[in-house]
């Protein structure tokens, strides 16, 4: 019995000269018009998104939004964040857990144990009429000692605008061949590079610009160079069709895909809460061979660390302009470890044309292709790598230096 899928994606800024503009994220197929709304905020917002708090809020009013017209799917859980209506986890679980949890009105949805992680859990459905949050805190109080989560969703820290002019002109290739996985939405069957792809949603795999975009930065597409153009592709659409899309159990189980598919390199430009679930599939991960490379958002330097960027074995990417200036909307982690560009970037679309794009979430596949082109067999060398080819910049906005900065299509 299980329900995965959709998206709520963020907001970015498109710089002009001399000003700033919002643009609302792309709709993925259940929230509707919820970004346009939050959007409306942006006279409260100074034009140059100077007040890192008004990104905060704006982040609160999404995830409200999405509450309010999904109540049925999406619910608050007890630290505020947006997760999927009426479900629980725990980690670990005993029988003795599972006994208690059910006889005070938690359904057992289903008990997983991925031997070869050492990850054990068990799905809950929370008892009828109980809000999530109360519902997490009792769960707490049943499994002492226990991991307790939501199923906490995940945002892009990216988008697309309107098609735009072609230009491929003077860019630089930045990886080889090998394996690279995307962890996302769905791209198009045509997508070049594209090995395998696997729905972990309702309705998936599902065409989607964002999914596209990072396709199109990584192996081309006939409107962008490629930065990794003999790499292939490995996606897994974690959202489809289902308005509660991109919640933690969605991406553990893609990243468990990819590490028995043997992809070595990751990138998930999703960010959202912690987890205890998917924190524990990320190291897991990075044991058995697959390293996640993860952006840490576009919610400013006031919001939350970011995660899975903030997890342990991640590496975390934020992005900078083509000026090697950070990205004043990016977001933060418990640590960052690498920039590349992130603004002024044409990226290919599931239309086939090149688009305008900006956020960290197009940093991240350039930090992947570098990556995968040092990468063999041996993470720490290939990160050793990277050290040494990285630019040096702010060390305390832009990591270790910034990767990349020569490999970026832009707009002429």
């Amino acid at each position: 019995m299980t329900r995965i899928g959709a998206i709520g994606l963020t907001l970015f800024v498109a710089a002009t000269p001399g000003s700033a503009q919002l643009i609302p994220a792309p709709q993925l197929p259940g929230v509707g018009g919820a970004v346009d709304r939050v959007t409306g905020l942006a006279p409260q917002v100074d034009r140059t998104l100077s007040d890192a708090r008004a990104l905060v809020q704006a982040q609160t009013a999404r995830m409200r939004d999405l509450v309010r017209r999904h109540p049925d799917r999406i619910a608050l859980d007890a630290r505020g964040n947006a997760a999927r209506a009426g479900e629980l986890i725990v980690l670990d679980a005993d029988a003795q857990t599972i006994v208690a949890a059910q006889a005070r009105g938690f359904e057992l949805l289903e008990q997983v144990d991925l031997a070869e992680m050492a990850v054990g859990y068990a799905r809950f459905a929370t008892p009828r009429g109980m809000a999530l949050a109360k519902a997490e805190k009792r769960l707490r109080g049943i499994a002492r000692g226990k991991d307790v989560s939501a199923d906490q969703l995940h945002f892009a820290s990216g988008a697309t605008a309107a098609s735009a002019p072609r230009n491929i002109s003077g860019v630089k290739p930045s990886g080889g061949g090998g394996r690279i996985g995307i962890i996302d939405g769905g791209v198009s069957a045509r997508t070049p590079g594209l090995a395998r792809q696997q729905g972990f949603a309702e309705g998936a795999p599902r065409p989607h610009d964002h999914a596209a975009a990072i396709a199109s930065i990584l192996t081309g597409d006939g409107v962008v160079r490629a930065s990794a153009p003999r790499a292939r592709l490995y996606v897994a659409d974690v959202y489809g069709a289902d308005p509660a899309g991109g919640n933690a159990t969605a991406i553990a189980r893609a990243l468990i895909w990819m590490t028995r598919e043997k992809v070595p390199v990751v990138v998930i430009s999703l960010v959202g809460p912690p987890n205890a679930l998917l924190a524990r599939i990320v190291v897991a991960a990075r044991k058995l061979g697959t390293v996640v490379v993860a952006a840490v958002g576009n919610d400013g330097p006031a919001a939350a660390p970011a995660y899975p960027a903030s997890y342990a074995g991640a590496i975390s990417v934020t992005g900078v302009d083509a000026r090697g200036r950070p990205l004043i909307e990016a977001g933060r982690a418990a640590k960052i470890d690498y920039a590349a560009p992130g603004a002024d970037l044409l990226v290919g679309g599931t239309d086939g044309k090149a688009r305008k794009a900006r956020g960290t979430s197009f940093a991240a596949p350039f930090v992947a292709a570098r990556l995968s082109a040092h990468l063999n067999g041996d993470v720490g060398r290939a990160i050793r790598s990277l050290d040494r080819e990285a630019q040096p910049g702010n060390v305390r906005r832009v990591g270790r230096g910034i990767l990349c900065g020569d490999c970026a299509t832009r707009p002429r």
